[in-house]
């Protein structure tokens, strides 16, 4: 099955490697159960840009975002969960 594309501003990519490098304790704690697919074998992304926003974590699968500290949000089919 091929892979939806989702769309992304890509000025924002050196901002998502700055987030990354400047995680929340929260997001860190979280990071260590969701990498290396260690969730169900789920491969998620930390810091994901998608449309106009950056979350925390993504997991293109099952086209869910996880945000830790900020807004829910729905857009692309995507659900957005807060944390």
């Amino acid at each position: 099955m091929k892979r939806k594309i989702i769309p992304y501003n890509p000025n924002l990519k050196e901002l998502a490697r700055q987030l990354r490098n400047g995680s929340t304790k929260a997001e860190i704690v979280l990071w260590q159960k969701l990498k290396r697919k260690q969730m169900y074998g789920y491969d998620f992304d930390r810091q994901k840009p998608v449309d106009n926003y950056i979350l925390d974590f993504f997991c293109h699968d099952l086209m869910l975002g996880i945000e830790v500290d900020g807004l829910v949000l729905r857009f692309f089919g995507l659900v957005i969960i807060r944390l």
